[in-house]
């Protein structure tokens, strides 16, 4: 079954797609984690050190690198995959975690791409950015 609150639509499942640093420790509730920091590092570019991944630069340069592309087709290939088993064994969220060294550049970066990619997926989901506002 589907719900529609405010022109915005869920499913009986819900996924959290969650950006956070490795610095900090896993989040706890997470479901599935994933290791971004084979990704170049925006934080050694000195225009974008204190840029975050919600701004154009940042995007762009995590983006820029092939294996960005690469690693959101397989993770929205493998969530794909996946998510039918889930709801089939019962469960009813799922929290994806994406994980870089602070969770400030290539996480969030990647969890607002996959958000992207997923707006029109028929699942309830959200972002959230837990590390983003830590200091260094």
């Amino acid at each position: 079954y589907k719900i529609y609150v405010d022109d915005e639509k869920f499913s009986n499942f819900f996924i959290t797609i969650l950006s956070f640093g490795f610095k900090y420790g896993i989040p706890v509730d997470s479901d599935l984690v994933f290791d971004v920091r084979f990704l170049p590092n925006p934080y050694y570019e000195p225009e974008l050190k204190n840029k975050t991944g919600n701004d154009e630069a940042v995007k762009g340069y995590v983006m820029a690198c092939d294996a960005s592309v690469q690693f959101l087709d397989k993770l929205e290939d493998m969530l794909s995959f996946l998510v039918p088993y889930y709801i089939s064994e019962g469960k009813n969220q799922l929290v994806v975690s994406i994980g870089c060294t602070g969770g400030k550049h290539r996480s969030v970066t990647l969890v607002n791409e996959l958000a992207e990619r997923m707006k029109h997926s028929e699942y309830g989901f959200k972002t959230e950015h837990r590390d983003i506002e830590k200091d260094d």
